[in-house]
């Protein structure tokens, strides 16, 4: 567990994730370190480190003095190359639990063709940056969540400014709230190493065609939708539910709590 005076780093503290997690540390009464690629002004229970994961640059300033990582980063490439930057500098400042998060299926997802590297590529980088996690002689924790609301958002207004909407035939998702995910980070990150945690997902599973025209239907607009069934092995996956955890089903805010509330704040 962590210290009472050690600060806890959490990387990818500024984004949908982290920031959630950094707020939940603050109110436990801990002190958290923030991994930037951009300067920002510390607070009383903030200090933020100026880095970068890729290149490396900073982050062995960021894991000095830290037992206990947050590690919340992650993009659609290169995820073992941050992560392995992360943990060398982890290893050679002595922290004793890395907790990682991922996504539910990337162990059960093949992405091994072009088309598949292509359209699915993210799923193979966080694959590999989990390998990079279980080879560390830091100890470690693994959380893979299905994809966040907020992430469901973003795809859905870029397709629906397209005049017809393709939709990826037979795609279902099990969407959730960021901040329950955050929590349990923060719980795993507070407990010992515990390896693989069971997954976690939202409480419905939605056809994708559903996600979209609920958007629709909120934002008062019309759209044509039309069912493209994408090739590879990686989608067929997907259609037989791998993205999926219906048994580690969690929360209560659904997706049209999520865009209501969302919605309305914005306006």
């Amino acid at each position: 567990m962590p210290g009472p005076t050690s600060p806890i780093l959490v990387t990818g503290g500024t984004g949908t994730l982290g920031r959630h997690v950094v707020t939940l540390l603050n109110d436990a009464g801990y002190l958290v370190r923030v991994l930037s690629r951009r300067p920002h002004s510390d607070t009383d229970a903030v200090r933020y480190v100026t880095g970068d994961l890729a290149t490396g640059e900073g982050v062995d300033a960021a894991a000095a003095g830290v037992n206990t990582i947050v590690h919340c980063a992650g993009g659609a490439t290169g995820d073992d190359r941050k992560t392995a930057n992360l943990l060398r500098a982890a290893s050679r400042h002595g922290a004793t639990h890395l907790v990682f998060i991922s996504v539910v299926g990337v162990d059960r997802i093949p992405v091994s063709s072009r088309v598949d590297r292509t359209m699915f590529g993210y799923f193979a980088a966080k694959r590999a940056a989990e390998r990079v996690v279980t080879e560390s002689d830091v100890p470690w924790t693994i959380l893979r969540a299905t994809q966040f609301y907020e992430l469901i958002l973003r795809v859905v207004r870029a397709l629906t400014t397209l005049p017809v909407v393709p939709v990826p035939a037979g795609f279902r998702f099990q969407p959730i709230d960021s901040r329950d995910v955050a929590a349990r980070m923060v719980e795993l990150a507070l407990g010992e190493p515990a390896g693989v945690a069971p997954d976690m997902a939202g409480p419905q599973v939605y056809p994708a065609t559903d996600l979209i025209l609920s958007y629709l239907h909120a934002t008062g607009r019309r759209r044509r939708l039309v069912s493209i069934p994408l090739p590879g092995a990686a989608a067929r996956a997907i259609r037989d539910g791998t993205i999926l955890a219906p048994d580690h089903a969690v929360g209560t805010r659904t997706w049209e709590d999520f865009l209501a509330e969302t919605l309305s704040a914005r306006r």
